[in-house]
This record gives structure tokens, sequence and C-alpha cells, in this order.
């Protein structure tokens, strides 16, 4: 917001255009924009001598508050985040994702949902609310056929989005650009007017806290001769204000802000959403291409992380402990290596509260992310069907150090698949619950986290007592104290549960009860076995010291 008091309100919501490669984003953007940043419209000479994005490029479109959103008057003022479409670029993507209220799907009308299109819509799952579906280069249709052939298209797409959370949602047609690239700028977008309206009805009051510390993600850092480095990017939270501190904490580094822009107009502050320039002095933009800034000290660097996480359900295979991923925490993206973890089975339908990690409880350590595909693959479960945790978590150890805020989001991707496969990469995403700071997290740290390894040790039945209960040897020593294992379960070999109900005599034989109606006496005690799982907190020494 503008400081003053006979300032015009102003709102800005950020709009992520994103899509497949050469569906016309950046044309989109250019057709749609009022003012253009020195980052928009691929104005990178990379970008131009190669004809795609490769960077984020921002632009602004300005126009009145519709009336639904109740402020009375002022401007509304769509922040244009233009996102590259390339499957290498995948890292940028989704950083852009993670400063968008709205999103903006491009797919080229002549050839519908691709590959990249497929995992935009993955992230705007996950990163945002609302999102308007655009179908462009109608211009490319035959006259006499556009009309159903966009209708025909718009079925596609509604079909394609019914299970998603964007089930329903508008879908208008464009040319952004009618005759291509090179055609004369003479030439006039199509639907474009009626896309802005769809936009302006689209529009909601975003969350803004100007509280708490400033953060901010940069992604272009420039430097203006006379003036100083210009960092611009968009704030995630808090508010800056001209002469405040800001540290890089990458670097070390904290300077003071000299000046601030807003889309070329000067301004004394801003706050969480707002797309802005900040020029420092004395600073090399060439150590800083995209990262963080924030209020000084308030960052941390960490090593390794406690996060809830949810698979994504298009990612095809299994998540494996011990597995590496690409892990994108908040806007950087490292290498890193994953165990998962559960509740204890009896807590399975436990609600958890969320963004918190209770550290008093223990959990059950996992081969893998239990899912219904899992599941179908697990061969010692004879069940037609196992119960899912609520919520399942994961242990991070990070490659190299990553600087990110406490609850920032965390993507896991395979980014080394083969972007030709018609696959999609991304693997889960999460929430970043504990960060580790110390290098030596691995004793200092990670002893307070109680996982357990689930062990199983067999036993013999040596002969039923009767329907309900039977006397089991071989699985404990004369000198145990059978009293602490009394209520664990066990698993007969011949199908039924029991539980341990206490010791019998002096030589570690111990009774087992069934519960339920049961013909016991029926069965060859001779070949009955049984097994008793059991809980192991020793996983630390296997998972830290690299074994296979």
């Amino acid at each position: 917001m503008a400081a003053g008091p006979a300032a015009p309100r102003v709102l800005n919501v950020n709009v992520g255009v994103l899509g497949h490669i050469d569906s016309g984003k950046t044309a989109l953007a250019r057709a749609l924009s009022t003012t253009g940043s020195t980052a928009a419209f691929d104005r990178a000479p990379q970008s131009r001598a190669r004809g795609i994005t490769l960077d984020l490029g921002f632009s602004c479109l300005r126009t009145a508050l519709p009336p639904q959103l109740g402020l009375g008057p002022g401007e509304l003022q769509f922040t244009l985040v233009d996102c590259p479409g390339h499957a290498s670029l995948i890292r940028t993507i989704i950083g852009g994702a993670q400063i968008i209220d709205l999103m903006m799907l491009v797919i080229d009308v002549t050839k519908g949902m691709q590959t990249q299109s497929a995992e935009c819509l993955v992230i705007g799952q996950i990163a945002c609310q609302k999102m308007v579906v655009v179908l462009n280069k109608i211009d490319l249709l035959p006259e006499g056929k556009r009309q159903s052939a966009i209708e025909k298209m718009t079925k596609k797409m509604q079909k394609t989005l019914e299970n998603t959370k964007f089930c329903g949602c508008p879908i208008v047609a464009v040319a952004a650009k009618p005759g291509g690239p090179e055609a004369p700028e003479s030439e006039n977008p199509l639907g474009v007017s009626e896309l802005i309206e769809v936009l302006k009805s689209q529009a909601y009051l975003p969350s803004r806290d100007p509280s708490g510390h400033f953060l901010m993600a940069v992604d272009h850092c420039f430097s203006i001769k006379g003036q100083g480095t210009v960092m611009t990017g968009t704030i995630l939270s808090g508010s800056v204000s001209l002469g405040d501190n800001v540290e890089i904490p990458a670097l070390k580094v904290t300077k003071k802000v000299k000046s601030m822009q807003m889309f070329h107009t000067p301004v004394t502050y801003a706050m969480q959403g707002d797309r802005v320039g900040i020029c420092v002095t004395q600073f090399d933009p060439k150590l800083l291409e995209r990262g963080l800034i924030c209020t000084p000290e308030s960052l941390h660097t960490i090593h390794a992380a406690i996060i809830s996480l949810k698979k994504i359900q298009y990612f095809r295979g299994a998540l494996q402990t011990k597995a590496k991923f690409h892990i994108t925490v908040g806007h950087e993206t490292v290498m890193g290596r994953v165990m998962f973890f559960s509740p204890a089975p009896a807590d399975f339908n436990e609600e958890i509260k969320e963004n918190v990690f209770d550290f008093e409880k223990d959990y059950l350590y996992q081969e893998e992310y239990l899912s219904k595909d899992s599941n179908s693959e697990n061969k010692e479960n004879d069940q037609a069907e196992i119960q899912l945790p609520k919520q399942q978590w994961a242990l991070l150890e990070f490659e190299k150090p990553v600087t990110c805020p406490k609850l920032c989001l965390v993507i896991g991707s395979k980014l080394d698949t083969d972007i030709h496969a018609n696959t999609c990469r991304l693997a889960f995403h999460g929430v970043l619950l504990q960060g580790m700071e110390d290098k030596n997290y691995v004793e200092t740290f990670l002893p307070k986290l109680k996982v357990y390894k689930l062990k199983h040790k067999e036993g013999q039945v040596e002969r039923v007592m009767d329907d309900y209960s039977v006397i089991g040897r071989s699985l404990f020593k004369k000198e145990t104290n059978i009293q602490i294992f009394v209520g664990l379960k066990v698993k007969l070999s011949t199908g039924e549960d029991g539980i341990i109900d206490g010791g019998f005599g002096q030589s570690g034989k111990f009774k087992i009860r069934i519960p339920g109606k049961n013909t016991m006496k029926e069965k060859n005690n001779r070949r009955m076995t049984f097994t008793l799982p059991f809980p192991h907190f020793g996983w630390r020494k296997w998972f830290f010291m690299g074994e296979a």
C-alpha cells in the first residue's frame, strides 16, 4: 500500500503464468501487461538468443478494483509472474509458484495438456488456491471450425480437472499474439479483454501480514551506475522501509535500504505480497543471483530437517527410505536423502496438530512412504487392505546446507528423470517443521527423535492348553522378566492373533491368550510357531553411517 492519506488504494495480487514450453505464456503476459519490470518479456540476452523463457519474468496489469472485493474505489494490480516452460527449468517454476496467489495455466489449444502442463498443474495444486485455464493460440484454428474446436478442448480440460482442487475453474480462449512471434504489433490480441474480466472476477483479498520478520525471495540482482545494487523480488513475510537493515544470510552480509521501487514507482514502504526492488550500496550483484534477504539474524542455515509430507499421486513408484531426491526447500534446491516414519500403529487414527512436531512421542520407521500403492506390494501382508496413518514424516539429510524459514514449503523431485519421458517427476511435498543447525546434529539433535524399527522374533508353540490359550517357548531366556512383555501381540503361523498373558513356570515359557472364538485344540501344535514384533531404536547407527 502506498503511503499518505490521498494515495489511492492499491491491492496487489500475484498471478503465476505457467504452462508447457511454447504455449505462449510470455506473449500472454505481454498482451495483459500495462507495465514491465527489468525482468519482463524475456529481456535477458540468453532468452532472446534461444527464443524461450529461461527465468522468471515480472510485469503488471493495473485495473479498477472490482466491486465484489468491497474495498471501494482504488486500483487492482495483478503482478504477472511469467514462469519458464522447459522441463529442465522446473526448479525455477517451483520457485515462481511459491509467490503466487492465483494461477493461469496456459494451454496450446492445438495440442491440449502436455507433460509440463501436467507438472505445472501439480505445482499449482500444492502452492495455489485458485486457477484460470487459458486456451491460447485460437488463431491457429480454422475460423469455420474454431468455436467447435474450442468447445471440444474446453470439455477435455474440464474432464482433466474434475478430480483436482480446480474443478469448475474458468476456462478462457485467447490468441495472445495472432500470427505468431513474427507477426506485426498491429495485430490485436483476441479474447484478452474477456480474460481480464475473468481475472477480476477471480481476484480475492490475499492474506497479508506486515508484522513479524521481513523475508523476501530475490529473483534478480543487478547494478545501476551511480545508484548501487538492486535486488528485486517478492516479500514473503513482514515489511520493509527506507533505512532498514536487511541481511543476505547466505553471505552473512547486512546492508541498509537506500531506496525502493514498485514497477518504476518510488516507494518508502512495502509489505508481504508486494513485488519490490530494493537498492543497497557497495554490494557486488554477482554474489547473489537468487536467494533470500531478511531481517538480520532471523534466518538460519540448516543441515537436516524434519518435515511432514504427502506423496504426489501422479508420481509412479514407491518413495523409498535412503533414496536421494532433489529437495526444493523454500527457494533453494539441493540433493537430499530421506528416512520416512509414521505414528506408532496404535496412533494411526489420532488427529495430528498441524505444523507441530511432538518429540515426546514414539514413531515407527518405514522402509517406504505408506500409500495404497505400497500396501499392494507388501508381500508380508495378506490382508486385502491396511489402514494408513493420517500423517507421515521424513527426516531429510541435505548434501549441502540450506538457508530457509521454518514452516516453508518442501518439494521432493526426481529431476534426473528423462525430460522426454511422459511421467511426473514431482514425488512429494510437505512443510518444514524442524531444522537442524548444528553440523553434528546426528549426535546433538537426533537422540531426541524417538523412531523405532519394528523387528520380529520367532518362537514355538509348545502345547495347546484350551481353545483360547497356548503355551509358547524359545522367545525369552529363563532370567527374562516376562512381565514387561505382557500385553504385546503375537501372530500365530495358523493365522490367529494372540496376546502375551504372563509367564508359565520358571524356564522362560509363557502363556498366549487367543481372543475370540477359536478351535485351537484342532490345530497341529507341533507345527505351530508365532512371531513377536518388538521396537528397536538403533536406526541412527546404520542410517547415518552410510551402510547399504
